[in-house]
């Protein structure tokens, strides 16, 4: 219990630590990570929101790709997304959502460094357990299922009211995090009733983020799936299922497309582990690894270089297909095992 209590009380005194140099701030940039999901962009959206509205100048960018996914454009109602080219060298005051290392900004991690090697700070909302607590204040609370909860607690500290933009940014990081609410506690639920009493659609906002899609994404999902593969021996003994995403196959669809090949595959029943690979360009790969409930895959994808959440990884890695699957076989075998 104590050791509860003084966790707690740390992410409290840093909620407030952000909050002071925050509600000064005349000019804050914010980031997400590069091929920003719903919590990343979500995050950053809802925070540069209430500020924006305070009167700061507020801009909002990642480090790829150059336009926001089509999936989460509708959540920018104030224009506040700008390309990566137009971020200040070091701006003044710097906001990272949801992003666990300084790699994962891509294009724009060394405009971390620059701010604070010009003396600015760099304020990091994360809830990732794997985040290499970098920055100037750190607001990262390992507990939290997506970073929005924690956007959430700065904006009610701030004094922001929660209007239905800002709502519908926080909702759509958090029932997408959550796979639609399958990993959250009691108090989450409450958070979102709160979200829905500011007005927010429940099935409007899902709907644009997870169940649309070009009829392109059919077409790829039909020859994708038709060539999975299933190892039931594997992961453990518990079972891996896997599918590759060529380029070819992937053409004229945008990455937010590919990333739901994934949710697909990982429903064989057969299967602990399920993993995609797509082919960014010959020999160059971006992976996601997800798990049901009994292995620790954020620790498999750190052992290829990537990080993430204990069911929900991810790595980019350079090599052919059959020695990334090697990786991860073997990455696999040695990945704890989750109570329960």
């Amino acid at each position: 219990m104590r050791g509860q209590s003084t966790e707690t009380d740390r992410i409290s005194e840093a909620v407030e630590t952000a909050a002071s140099k925050l509600a000064t701030a005349p000019d804050v940039t914010l980031f997400g990570h590069v091929n920003p999901d719903a919590d990343a962009l979500g995050s950053a959206l809802a925070l540069g929101r209430g500020l924006h509205e305070r009167g700061a100048t507020v801009r909002v960018s990642f480090g790829h790709p150059e336009e926001t996914p089509h999936s989460l454009r509708e959540l920018d109602v104030d224009g506040l997304v700008v390309p990566a080219s137009e971020i200040p060298a070091a701006p003044p005051m710097l906001v990272v959502c949801d992003t666990g290392s300084l790699q994962r900004l891509g294009a724009l991690s060394d405009r971390v460094e620059e701010t604070i090697a010009a003396g600015g700070d760099v304020i990091v909302i994360d809830h990732h357990v794997a985040n290499t607590c970098y920055g100037t204040v750190r607001v990262i609370d390992e507990t939290a299922e997506a970073t929005v909860l924690i956007v959430l607690r700065l904006l009610d500290q701030l004094g922001i009211e929660l209007d239905l933009p800002i709502a519908r940014c926080l909702y759509a990081g958090l029932v997408t995090d959550t796979r639609s609410f399958r990993y959250v506690r009691a108090d989450t639920h409450r958070v979102a009733a709160r979200l829905l009493e500011a007005g927010v659609d429940p099935d409007a906002t899902t709907r644009t983020l997870m169940d649309t899609h070009p009829f392109g994404f059919i077409d790829m999902l039909a020859s994708v799936l038709g060539r999975a593969s299933l190892e039931p021996d594997e992961a453990r003994g518990l079972g891996f299922v896997h599918a590759t995403v060529r380029r070819e196959q992937s053409e004229g669809l945008q990455n937010e497309d590919l990333d739901g090949v994934i949710d697909i595959i990982r429903t064989a029943d057969e299967a602990e582990v399920a993993a995609v690979l797509k082919e960014i360009e010959p020999g160059h790969w971006s992976v996601s690894l997800r798990a049901d409930s009994r292995i620790d895959v954020g620790h498999a994808a750190a052992a290829c270089g990537g990080g993430g959440h204990r069911l929900a990884s991810g790595f980019t890695a350079r090599g052919d297909e059959a020695s990334i699957l090697d990786g991860i076989r073997e990455a696999l075998a040695s990945a704890p095992l989750l109570d329960g």
